[in-house]
């Protein structure tokens, strides 16, 4: 019998050698304006086996303009952005919350939490794939949407009581919505944050282990408790916690392999984690030869492959090439 795309992700996920490593295309709007043709023939070739859930919200949050687009956003959270460049997302310059005074007035939105659950479901029943919820919790970047990053970084050095009781307001909203996911048919509940700069972590891992590291356990033991498997993303350098994700029972992570020593991390964590992607869009996706992506693809599987613990994934955005994105699939089909 052939394996369904669910089952691919699965036998991953589970080290139980699957025919192939799953795939997952990242496509940022710049991609597809610059190169329709070459996106679309990728997208044939190699179809994704993960997919995201449709939000399914009977009441719609408010949002102005759009994320990808020269000029304002803003989202549903209230947090304004300036775009500078067409096809990729903008910046906060001015923040939402610009003292800790105003938190209070702050208002979560709630109609996040209006998710039509039959038709969530209908959705993954109606599908071979791998699915993965409609909702990312965000705690670090959220706080950082709101009050802008400089910002952020003194309030956590300070360890502002405003900030601490406004985090947990902020996790307890993000709770209740991992738990409304958890009770739908998605196969995976999903969270992120973006931890790393290129070479370290933005904070210290001591004051991530005691501030942020207890709402990820909260997030993972929900998925958990409903029988769902839960990936994370976290962009940069994030090897000082990678250990704390394993330790927590992170089924998948996305990280930015190549800014970090690979074999290292396969000899800590392969086979005790599945690496979610991705290839370097730093350097190889924009300036990379085939046969680098090639020689890069080899690698990781070397270092990270386990009868599983990889999935075929990349972001294809500014300056990335196509033919690029194209070995990189190639590859992975060729070497499992």
């Amino acid at each position: 019998m052939t394996s369904t795309s669910r089952d691919l992700v699965k036998q991953t996920l589970e080290f139980r050698s699957p025919r192939r490593a799953p795939r997952q295309l990242w496509t940022l709007p710049w991609a597809a304006a610059h190169y329709p043709d070459q996106l679309a023939e990728i997208q044939r070739r190699f179809p994704d086996d993960i997919v995201g859930a449709p939000a399914c919200l009977r009441s719609q949050p408010a949002r102005q303009g759009d994320p990808y687009v020269v000029g304002t956003f803003v989202d549903e959270w209230g947090c304004v952005f300036e775009n500078v460049q067409a096809g990729v997302h903008g910046e906060v310059k001015t923040p939402a919350l610009a003292d800790w005074a105003q938190a209070d007035a702050i208002r979560f939105p709630e109609e996040l939490l209006t998710v039509d659950v039959d038709a969530v479901n209908a959705f993954c029943r109606g599908t071979d794939k791998y699915v993965i919820a409609g909702a990312c919790p965000r705690p670090f970047e959220r706080l950082q949407f709101y009050r802008k990053s400089e910002n952020l970084y003194l309030d956590l050095a300070e360890q502002r009581p405003e900030m601490l009781a406004f985090l947990d307001r902020l996790h307890r909203f993000f709770v209740r919505q991992m738990e409304l996911w958890a009770q739908t048919e998605v196969d995976a509940l999903t969270f992120m944050d973006d931890w790393g700069a290129q070479r370290a972590l933005l904070i210290s891992p001591a004051m991530w282990r005691r501030l942020f590291k207890p709402l990820y356990r909260d997030y993972i033991d929900i998925a958990h408790r409903h029988g769902k498997a839960i990936f994370m993303h976290s962009d940069g350098y994030i090897a000082p916690i990678i250990a704390d994700l394993v330790e927590l029972g992170l089924d998948a992570l996305n990280c930015q392999l190549f800014t970090m020593d690979i074999e290292a991390l396969g000899r800590q964590f392969a086979g005790k984690i599945t690496f979610w992607g991705e290839l370097d869009r730093q350097r190889l996706l924009p300036s990379g030869t085939p046969a680098e992506i090639d020689r890069a693809v080899r690698q990781v599987k070397a270092a990270l492959w386990r009868d599983g613990g990889c999935i075929a994934q990349c972001e294809f955005g500014p300056g990335g090439r196509p033919e690029n994105v194209y070995q990189m699939f190639k590859t992975w089909e060729d070497v499992i």
